[in-house]
């Protein structure tokens, strides 16, 4: 009897098996991978030859491609929004990737609605846009995005490798009662730019394209965790991307500015449950907010009221006459120009700004002609249901230039604009602008601070109240140690904005410990203390440690080092700097030990001084051999920092390595560049009593100081 009902149950469809109870269950696994800034032209399964993505191509084939979907907003945080609520952008309020965010109030989640299920719910996130302090979080059990992010923002602190959340991801589903059905949620960044393949995958004549690659790899081995389990067969998997990417069409390198299809048109990938309509292929238009309640139809959940989606697996297999929504509130928010927002249905896209066009998606994929003149009915009918919903816009609240910063890094603009004056500008008009201000970030970055400055101070000529540009300025000049000017550009910033003052707080009090300002640090930390408290902890530890007050240093550090899932490394540093300060060594270890664990995990970006700091304190216990290797590391993570190399030049000197102490220095010059490296090496001799060999630094150093323009 048993094998009559398998046998009878292998040949029905997907709603017969679900209706006979078929399956064990009728909450199968459900399993998503969002694979972040994929073009759907760019993948083999879309037509693309130089692509190589094995392990997407053997999902579709075990499941439905949707040769047409559609993202509903070309940037990160508001389309995973959307698609987690099944709501527009306008009423799931999350405009852009920064100065919003999501309160689920009564719109529960996916992830929600699968917990009150009895799912269990775990989400890995791979980059800062979709960090839990979003919202994004809400409804998940469990909420990795394990990056440390602190001021510098180099790009390590904003995303990590696909490979590590995988591994924190199958790590996860391992420990898994089977008893329990779960809903995985792994979120993968690697197409995005900067386009970096890990090695590997260096073989592509694009970059994007062995970024893609590496990608499929990393979803490949979350698949393969899914078989060993025996739970692929059972499972609702969805690949998907939350939107595309411009690659220089229309004039866009990067996404979020324009509508076109390069950067709406989205993979989209359904395996179902018992492999149902294995190999199918969708041409009607899809959302990616039709997740939800395609996934409600497969668990029994609730679609939320509001929703706007509708189950992909009614669409029909050619045209449906259905239109998409999509917008971008990015140039409006973050420039001052116009939004866009669009509608594309079987054959046509429409994209409603100053300038509107019309495209035939199907004879002029690339929407390379403008039709609007010539088709003005079907124009009218795709603006008239745009017009049917409400714009609803809410500007962001302020983002501070520490978050900003982590933003540029990833290429985005994060600045409110302010209010224009007159008609607003088309985006595509001012594209250029962005690519330039990108550059700008690219070459900071990099650090390539000189050339940063001065394209940075060109374009703030044309633009000179954009805020991300004017925070720009200020912390290269910082990085320059050009304290005094980056401090002006800041007082100049609130006199022009004086709305972002409380924003730009947090940069003014680093500067003032810059500059010796103690008090007025302390000040600037206090009155913040309710906005922004870990920053201002981390800044009144650093005030007590000035001042010799080594117990309030370390109180503060404490404070500062905030909820333990997610500590704050630079805080954890402070602590172990006030403990050794009044010489509890022991102590200090413990706490920059657990630092350099904290730095070890997968994802969790390496922060200056940590292992310099933890060398000095091995040196000072005796332990000499493991506090050469610990700066030596910090030399390898950090090469412009001096710290290390002067420590290693004084270790040297205590054990008689006396041949090794001037190619460190050199070394030391070499890495930190100019008259400061220079200057930092002569200061080294001098400590050391070589004032022969620092006289000779100081005259390399002057020689360098007349070569500056």
């Amino acid at each position: 009897m048993i094998r009559a009902r398998t046998a009878l149950c292998g040949s029905l469809g997907l709603a017969a098996l679900l209706t006979l109870g078929c399956a064990r269950d009728r909450r199968p696994p459900v399993v998503f991978v969002s694979i972040d800034t994929v073009r759907a032209d760019r993948l083999p399964d879309w037509g693309y030859a130089p692509g190589r993505t094995p392990h997407l191509t053997a999902l579709a084939e075990a499941g439905l491609r949707y040769a047409n979907a559609y993202a509903q907003v070309p940037l990160t945080l508001p389309s995973h929004v959307s698609l987690m609520t099944g709501l527009l952008p306008p009423d799931a309020g999350v405009r852009s990737n920064l100065g919003y965010r999501f309160v689920a109030g009564g719109r529960p989640t996916l992830a929600a609605a699968l917990a009150a299920r009895g799912y269990a719910t775990a989400a890995f996130v791979s980059s800062y846009v979709l960090r839990h302090e979003t919202g994004f979080a809400a409804g998940f059990e469990h909420f990795d995005d394990a990056m440390e992010v602190f001021e510098a923002a180099p790009l390590s602190s904003v995303q990590r490798a696909g490979a590590d959340t995988v591994a924190a991801a199958t790590a996860w589903l391992a420990a898994q009662p089977r008893s329990r059905p779960y809903f995985l949620f792994v979120h993968l960044y690697e197409p995005h730019w900067p386009y970096t393949p890990p090695h590997g995958f260096r073989d592509f004549a694009d970059p994007y394209d062995g970024e893609i690659a590496a990608a499929d790899a990393a979803m490949g081995r979350l698949l393969t965790a899914l078989r060993e389990r025996g739970d692929f067969d059972s499972a609702l998997v969805a690949v998907f991307s939350d939107h595309g990417e411009g690659l220089g069409d229309h004039g866009e390198k990067e996404h979020g500015v324009l509508l076109y299809r390069e950067t709406i048109h989205v993979p989209l990938v359904l395996k179902l449950p018992g492999g149902a309509r294995a190999g199918e292929t969708v041409e009607a238009p899809a959302a990616l907010l039709d997740l939800y309640p395609t996934v409600a139809e497969l668990t029994g959940v609730a679609v939320p009221p509001g929703a706007a989606g509708r189950s992909l697996l009614t669409l029909p297999a050619g045209g449906s006459g259905r239109a998409i929504y999509a917008e971008t509130l990015y140039p409006r928010i973050h420039f001052g120009w116009s939004e866009l927002r669009s509608m594309v249905d079987d054959r046509h896209h429409a994209i409603v700004g100053p300038d509107p066009e019309l495209y035939d998606v199907v004879a002029d994929r690339r929407e390379t002609r403008n039709l609007r003149a010539e088709r003005r009915r079907e124009y009218a009918a795709l603006a008239a249901a745009l017009d049917a919903i409400p714009l609803a816009f809410e500007p962001p609240a302020p983002a501070t230039a520490e978050e900003m910063a982590r933003l540029q890094a990833l290429g985005y603009v994060g600045g409110v604009a302010p209010e224009p004056q007159g008609p607003l500008a088309d985006p595509k008009t001012r594209i250029g602008v962005l690519d330039q201000m990108q550059r700008a970030f690219q070459l900071t970055h990099e650090g390539e601070l000189e050339a940063a400055l001065a394209l940075t101070v060109q374009l703030l000529g044309d633009q000179p109240d954009l805020v991300d540009l004017r925070n720009q300025l200020a912390a290269i000049l910082r990085r320059l140690g050009r304290f005094e000017e980056s401090l002006a550009v800041y007082e100049e910033t609130e006199r022009r904005l004086p709305q972002l003052a409380e924003s730009l707080a947090m940069e003014k009090a680093k500067l003032f410990l810059d500059l010796g300002r103690i008090d007025d640090a302390e000040r600037t930390a206090r009155a913040i203390l309710g906005t922004n408290e870990l920053g201002a902890r981390f800044v009144l530890s650093a005030v007590a440690g000035r001042r010799g007050d080594w117990a309030t240093a370390a109180a503060e550090a404490r404070r500062g080092i905030g909820d333990p899932r997610h500590p704050r490394v630079p805080a954890m540093l402070l602590l172990a700097q006030a403990l050794a300060a009044e010489e509890r060594l022991a102590e200090a270890l413990i706490e920059i030990d657990r630092a350099a664990e904290r730095l070890s995990r997968p994802g969790v970006a390496p922060v200056v001084n940590v292992f310099a700091t933890r060398g000095d304190l091995l040196a000072r216990l005796g332990r000499d051999a493991e506090a050469e290797v610990s700066f030596r590391r910090e030399v390898e993570l950090f090469p412009a920092n001096p710290d290390p190399y002067v420590r290693l030049a004084v270790l040297f000197a205590a054990q008689h390595r006396f041949d090794e102490i001037e190619p460190m220095l050199d070394a030391l010059a070499a890495n930190v560049g100019g008259a400061r490296g220079l200057e930092a090496a002569a200061a080294t001799m001098e400590r050391l009593g070589n004032a022969d060999g620092a006289a000779a630094y100081r005259r390399r150093a002057g020689r360098a100081a007349q070569r500056l323009p």
